[in-house]
């Protein structure tokens, strides 16, 4: 897949083409870019802007447009009227995704678009819109609109959809305590995509959204499905933003396996009851890469997630290597069965292995009475009984289990292809 960004260079990389790049590497996907303007700025200030010529302009879409099947395209800081039509001249005939983020002041301070241009933004960019993401101080500037309440929202998002966009996505609107919501309006039908509010001020999470936006678009995504898909993405970077200039932090992609396995992890601890299923020696859980060679090849818990009354909650960081047992379990698993990349360790509960077998999941045990002597002293009996268990199979296994031995606490392990999967296994059993 080719995703061409178009807009600034941000020169710190927390925003602008450098940031899309970075987004659409994560995703696998090929990223492309068009230079609109060269910044001069950092995470505490903003320096100068110098937009580049027509005729620059005009050749890099072009080589693109001779070499590549673009897939999707993000536009982003136009600055000027001259950019402005000349990229409505070179676009508006394409038959693809194209997503605008309209970029009209940075983080930093420094204004990304000249006041005498928005006119032509309307024109000329605007119509160009499958999704058009303002948040709201760029949504009054465009709409007219003074944003104070749910009705004039709809107003403002009404006035930017007649100007030619399919659909408005209006970021950022405190609907709720604690809560954050984009308001979409397709045609005549609005709604609120919400999530938690996290009270951090950033550099990049405007960029990120719309880069996941065009990403899960060109991949034949509906516009709902893509909208909550770079939302959560979003809250993702904004949760792991670091602080690595002087000035305010930057947001910090994550790959994707991290970011599921962060997401389920997150829904696991939420089940209900959830704190009855940890054992005495606590809970990992764990996703792989493609191909794992090694422990060090699968995300897991530096700590682990622990019993805190009723609750359960997050002990460690994630980090690769961070677990050692049930990435064991899971490095054996996936050498036979290489779909499946993702398991947990749960306590060992009669009524849990019978309700196993009564939602026709697949279960196998392995008795650790009978370990051999070496094992039980020099080796790993995780590695012993998963061998043991996957040398004898024609099937596998989605739970794997033993009664334990002396000193020895009984385990039951849930595997599956991906964090979601396991939790959809986890549902059903407990």
């Amino acid at each position: 897949m080719n995703l061409l960004s178009i807009g600034g260079s941000d020169p710190s990389s927390g925003a602008g083409i450098q940031s899309d790049i970075k987004t659409f590497s994560l995703f696998n996907a090929h990223g492309l870019t068009v230079i609109t303007a060269i910044t001069s700025q950092n995470t505490s200030n903003f320096g100068t802007v110098e937009p580049v010529s027509q005729k620059i302009l005009k050749n890099q879409i072009e080589s693109l447009m001779s070499d590549f099947k673009i897939d999707g395209i993000k536009i982003g800081m136009v600055y000027n009227s001259q950019i402005i039509k000349s990229l409505n001249y070179q676009l508006r005939k394409l038959k693809i995704p194209i997503v605008v983020d309209p970029v009209v002041k940075s983080t930093t301070g420094g204004m990304l678009i000249e006041k005498l241009a928005i006119s032509d933004f309307k024109k000329y960019i605007i119509p160009l819109a499958t999704v058009i993401t303002p948040n709201k101080f760029e949504a009054e500037i465009l709409s007219k609109t003074k944003i104070n309440s749910k009705k004039s929202l709809e107003n403002a998002a009404k006035r930017i959809l007649k100007m030619g966009a399919k659909h408005v996505v209006i970021t950022g609107i405190d609907t709720e305590y604690n809560k954050i919501s984009d308001f979409v309006l397709e045609k005549n039908k609005g709604y609120f995509i919400s999530g938690n509010k996290i009270n951090r001020i950033n550099h990049g999470s405007g960029c990120n959204y719309s880069a996941a936006i065009i990403f899960a678009l060109a991949k034949n995504k509906t516009v709902k499905e893509s909208l909550r898909f770079a939302q959560q993405f979003t809250q993702n970077s904004i949760k792991n933003a670091k602080k690595v200039g002087k000035g305010i932090t930057i947001t910090e992609i994550q790959d994707n396996i991290n970011k599921d396995l962060s997401e389920g992890i997150e829904k696991f601890v939420q089940i209900k009851n959830i704190y009855k299923n940890i054992p005495e020696c606590q809970i990992n859980f764990v996703y792989s890469k493609l191909k794992p060679k090694s422990i060090k090849d699968i995300l897991g818990i530096s700590g682990r997630i622990v019993k805190s009354g009723r609750k359960a909650i997050v002990a460690g960081e994630l980090t690769y290597g961070g677990s050692k047992h049930v990435a064991t379990a899971l490095l054996i698993m996936n050498k036979k069965y290489p779909d499946v990349r993702s398991a947990i360790n749960l306590k060992y509960q009669k009524s849990t292995i019978s309700k196993i077998k009564s939602s026709r999941l697949v279960v196998s045990s392995y008795d650790r009475t009978k370990e051999p002597k070496n094992v039980k002293i020099k080796g790993s009996t995780i590695e012993w009984g998963i061998k043991k268990v996957v040398k004898n199979s024609t099937k596998m296994s989605d739970g794997i289990y033993h009664k334990g031995d002396f000193g020895k606490e009984p385990m039951i392990i849930i595997f599956g292809k991906s964090p979601d999967n396991v939790l959809r296994k986890i549902l059903k059993i407990i």
